[in-house]
């Protein structure tokens, strides 16, 4: 299995699917299942049941997965892939595109 480039907290751009164009960060990754969820993108109606959290239950919108092929890194306003190197004996991610390291 690949190591997972995108982490919790990136900006992410989908680019194909159903939500292509769209931009959020990132609010979780499964890397078992190379998913990832997006703020406001994939959004699916939920019914819920009356419960302690939510006494009147309903119907609630809320993120759902989405593959993490589908997404891309934003870095400076752009789409980029990213790569890894080793920099004072640390391993750190960089934008393909321009060369800078993101952490």
């Amino acid at each position: 299995m690949a190591t997972c480039k995108i982490k919790k907290g990136d900006s992410v751009k989908v680019i194909t699917g159903k939500d292509k164009g769209k931009e959020g960060k990132v609010i979780s990754v499964d890397a078992k299942n190379a998913k990832v969820t997006v703020e406001g993108v994939n959004m699916v109606t939920k019914h819920t049941k009356p419960s302690a959290a939510n006494p009147n239950g309903g119907i609630i919108q809320k993120e759902a997965a989405i593959d993490i092929s589908n997404v891309m890194y934003v870095h400076k306003g752009k789409t980029t892939r990213i790569g890894f190197k080793v920099e004072n004996d640390k391993k750190v991610r960089f934008a393909k595109s321009t060369g800078d390291v993101i952490d």
